[in-house]
C-alpha cells in the first residue's frame, strides 16, 4: 500500500471551509465527515481533514494559532501545468481565499500562493524537473 498523508487543519466555520475546497476542484469524502469534520480528497493518497476548533483539540493540547497573523505551515500541492496552477489559484481567489505573495516564476518552477478562509497557505506548483538549472 502507498503511504497516505492526512493534513488536519482547524477551521472556524466547516462548512464554508467545505465549500471552499470544493469551489478549487476537490470533493470530500463522507464516510469521514460529520458535523465536526470533513475529509478533503486531494488525490488517492493525499487528504485533508478539516477539523472544527473543538475537534482539533482532542488531537493537540497546544493552544491553536491564528494562521492569518502567525505562518504554521506552508502546504506545497503540485499541478500538471502552470495553467493548472493558475487556475487553481483563481478558483481559490473567486471563493474568497487570498494571495500571499505574488507569482513565482524560475523558469523550471512556477508557483503561487493562496490562503484558503481560515488563513492555511496552499504553494500550487508546477516544475519540469528537465529544465532544472544543474549546477
Amino acid at each position: 500500500m502507498s503511504a497516505m498523508i492526512f493534513v488536519n487543519l482547524p477551521v472556524t466555520d466547516l462548512d464554508a471551509a467545505m465549500a471552499y475546497y470544493k469551489a478549487i476542484g476537490f470533493d470530500h469524502n463522507p464516510q469521514f465527515t460529520d458535523e465536526t469534520a470533513a475529509c478533503i480528497v486531494i488525490s488517492d493518497t493525499i487528504f485533508v481533514m478539516l477539523l472544527t476548533h473543538d475537534k482539533f483539540k482532542q488531537f493537540s493540547p497546544l493552544p491553536i494559532p491564528d494562521p492569518k497573523a502567525q505562518t504554521q505551515a506552508l502546504y506545497a500541492l503540485s499541478r500538471d501545468s502552470r495553467a493548472a496552477v493558475d487556475a487553481i489559484a483563481e478558483a481559490g481567489l473567486k471563493a474568497g481565499g487570498s494571495e500571499i505573495r505574488p507569482a513565482q516564476d524560475m523558469g523550471f518552477m512556477y508557483s503561487r500562493a493562496i490562503a484558503d478562509l481560515d488563513g492555511h497557505v496552499w504553494e500550487h506548483m508546477w516544475m519540469d524537473m528537465a529544465q532544472m538549472p544543474q549546477d
